[in-house]
């Protein structure tokens, strides 16, 4: 590298840097990072996802979530099988917890 022992090297200096190494060892480097660097952040899926609990879910989020279209899931609503937690407007929000239940319950 181009930098004095003295020097920082800066994210911005990596990044020139790694642009002009070939592309096996840019694949390599990735592949000795993802396996090492965080190797100490065992995190649970409830640390780094806990949050989102509260967090409602649009429509549109909700179809993704349960994996259908947004007409079915109108239909869902409309036919009583699901009921927005609340409604913003004309936009029908859904508890994340009201989602896992009605998933559980169709699979």
């Amino acid at each position: 590298m181009s930098h004095a022992m003295n020097q920082s090297l800066t994210a911005e200096d990596l990044f020139s840097e790694m642009k002009r190494m070939p592309a096996v060892e840019r694949t390599r480097f990735f592949s000795l990072l993802t396996g090492n660097a965080f190797r100490d952040d065992d995190f649970s899926h409830e640390q780094v996802f806990g949050h989102l609990q509260q967090e409602p879910f649009s429509a549109w989020e909700a179809a993704e979530y349960l994996e259908v279209s947004v007409p079915t899931l109108r239909r869902y609503v409309q036919s009583g099988k699901l009921v927005p937690s609340h409604v913003v407007g004309r936009n029908q929000m859904f508890s994340a917890q009201t989602l896992r239940a009605f998933k559980r319950t169709r699979n």
